[in-house]
């Protein structure tokens, strides 16, 4: 596996390549936002870690421009922030998941396997009223007419729609979507909610999409 790393502190850098490379991967390195996302469009990278606050270009920067470009190698944010407005700023720019520092290598390992863990097999469609999701197509159609959503919304749509009729717990759904452990900081959750249902057209009191309340949100015919 092809790994990116882009750090600008040269003690964690070393380590972390150190640490990785002992662990099986190949590991690049690059100490600038810019030169960092050089390197991520020239290369087929399996996974990308990068730091947030970087010379040049921030990580949150560097992350948005290769989501644009149709670049969705999973990426994984090494950062100091861990408010709710932080994470969900990483999040819409397209991050998978991110660690606070300082943080455990084994930690760090085990987030970059779930990564690159393979997708388990799926049925090609889910629906749930006149909501049809179509996982190969990578489309959302609400009565016929396609619903544009963001990476992130469609995840949370779909995990939702594999559930259909389970109450799915809102940290449950977290660490599904995001693969990421938020403890009680759930926040985000909510934000992305509101932005599916409003995009869906449907309101907290609609049948299809429920608020459980105190629990999470399930899918309901």
């Amino acid at each position: 596996m092809h790994l990116l790393l882009i750090e600008d502190e040269p003690g964690i850098s070393r380590f972390l390549k150190q640490g990785l490379e002992e662990e099986g991967f190949a590991v690049d390195v690059a100490d600038t936002g810019p030169a960092g996302l050089v390197l991520a469009r020239q290369q087929p990278y399996d996974l990308l870690l990068v730091d947030w606050m970087l010379p040049g270009l921030t990580g949150l920067e560097v992350c948005r421009q290769l989501r644009t470009q149709a670049n969705f190698t999973p990426l994984i944010f090494l950062t100091a922030k861990d408010t709710v407005h932080d994470t969900v700023q990483g999040l819409q720019a397209g991050a998978n998941d991110y660690i606070k520092k300082p943080f455990h290598f084994e930690e760090l390992l085990e987030r970059i396997r779930v990564q690159l863990r393979p997708a388990a097999a799926v049925p090609e469609r889910f629906s749930v009223g006149p909501v049809v999701l179509d996982v190969a197509a990578h489309q959302v159609h609400k009565n016929g007419e396609e619903v544009s959503l963001t990476h992130k919304e469609f995840a949370l749509l779909e995990y939702l729609l594999r559930n259909k009729g389970t109450v799915c717990r809102r940290q449950s759904i977290i660490e599904n979507v995001w693969d990421i452990h938020f403890e009680y900081n759930t926040g985000v959750l909510d934000v992305y909610m509101n932005a599916l249902r409003k995009k869906l057209g449907m309101s907290k009191d609609d049948e299809y999409l429920q608020t459980v309340r105190g629990v999470g949100y399930v899918a309901r015919e």
